[in-house]
């Protein structure tokens, strides 16, 4: 074990505001976590058609720390590129706020964007031509109360065709589904498929499970969509128990504190009270240790973390809506009938038929390609007639 395993020791001198934003800054670059991140940094580079990308998963698993990883990562790679060419943006990274009226506010929304796309610090600017958008003593973009949703609209298309990030990333997504009637839904997805296409810029959606299904409303928002699982730990797993387990040896290494708490010996606990979600128990880990240094222990307390728990009946409810989440995310092949059914194909009622034409052909004796056939199934051949039976 080397230095950096552990957090420095020098920290134990440190005010405690320091060392607790030294912990609350510690991210675990766990495997669900880098999976994902690989995945949703492909799908962006790499569009292929695609105008949105859903990533939904329950909450607290960590999907915020995922969009800031991936904002830090896209300035990064394009920071060459930014530094010729200063009037482009790399990332927009928003949230989609709930309003109080029950209802997706969009021109908020499109206010929210046209602000982060505008970097008061940029040379370049952008002259929206828009009557009641005007800039501050600071330079910064203010977007007036008379101004109508579609003219930002039209004014968000010019920005974001103008700046040309590679992606605009909508935290807290699943505000999107404010509306009422199945028809008002597909009306926001359309709007979001339309300013992506519009503008050319991929659009991601953050958000928990509540985002399922809006990417098959129609089937043109089917075709051009994608959705990626953020799913939490799960002890059915042994690999996925050994990488939580991991996890909470590398907080349990970097909680700066005289005496190292055992984290990873109450594993079971600790799953329990966060329900397999590194969001929650990163959370957890970071009020309980703000007390525990107000109160100057030495190390953290079972009735530290006891008090700063979640409730056992906000966790039954989570428990719930993830599992219910993750059952609606497996495709179990069950509408295969119908839709071979609507395809005008004939029924099968085996899953390897979809396997069994993509098999390499074996060569017989006489050196032709044979099919593989399945197993304890008899291949056709011609049966002997009157000959080599027995006589009575």
């Amino acid at each position: 074990m080397t230095a950096q395993d552990r957090f420095p020791r020098a920290l134990l001198s440190e005010p405690k505001e320091v060392r607790l934003a030294y912990f609350r800054s510690k991210i675990v670059a766990h495997p669900r976590l880098k999976e994902v991140h690989q995945t949703l940094m492909n799908a962006i580079r790499q569009p292929t058609g695609v105008l949105l990308i859903l990533v939904l998963g329950p909450t607290g698993v960590g999907k915020t720390t995922l969009r800031l990883g991936i904002e830090k990562q896209l300035r990064e790679e394009l920071s060459p590129e930014l530094e010729q060419d200063l009037g482009r943006v790399p990332v927009v990274g928003v949230e989609a706020v709930a309003s109080e009226s029950g209802t997706f506010n969009w021109k908020d929304y499109y206010s929210r964007v046209l602000i982060a796309l505008d970097e008061p610090l940029l040379r370049s600017k952008i002259d929206y031509g828009t009557r009641g958008l005007r800039r501050n003593g600071a330079g910064q973009l203010v977007v007036g109360h008379d101004v109508a949703a579609v003219q930002l609209r039209r004014t968000l298309e010019l920005s974001l065709c103008n700046r040309r990030p590679a992606a605009v990333i909508v935290d807290e997504a699943q505000h999107l589904k404010k509306v009422s009637g199945s028809r008002r839904m597909l009306d926001q997805m359309d709007t979001l498929k339309s300013l992506a296409s519009t503008s050319g810029i991929v659009h991601v959606l953050v958000g928990t499970y509540e985002l399922l299904g809006l990417a098959n409303l129609s089937a043109q928002l089917s075709r051009r969509s994608i959705e990626i699982h953020f799913p939490r730990y799960r002890v059915d797993s042994r690999e996925e128990v050994m990488a939580f387990k991991r996890v909470l040896l590398t907080f349990q290494r970097h909680l700066p504190l005289p005496e190292e708490p055992d984290l990873v010996g109450r594993y079971e606990y600790f799953y329990e009270r966060c329900v397999g979600c590194v969001g929650i128990l990163k959370k957890w880990l970071d009020t309980s240790l703000a007390f525990a240094l107000d109160e100057g222990h030495e190390s953290l307390a079972s009735a530290d973390l006891e008090r700063h728990a979640e409730p056992t009946r906000k966790l039954l409810r989570m428990a719930w809506e993830l599992k219910e989440g993750e059952e609606a995310m497996q495709d179990r092949g069950d509408g295969r009938m119908e839709l071979r059914s609507l395809l005008g194909l004939e029924p099968q009622t085996s899953n390897s038929d979809w396997t069994d034409e993509l098999k390499p052909r074996t060569p017989d004796a006489t050196g032709r390609k044979r099919a593989a056939g399945r197993v304890g199934q008899r291949r056709p051949v011609r049966d002997p007639v009157g000959e080599g039976q027995d006589e009575h």
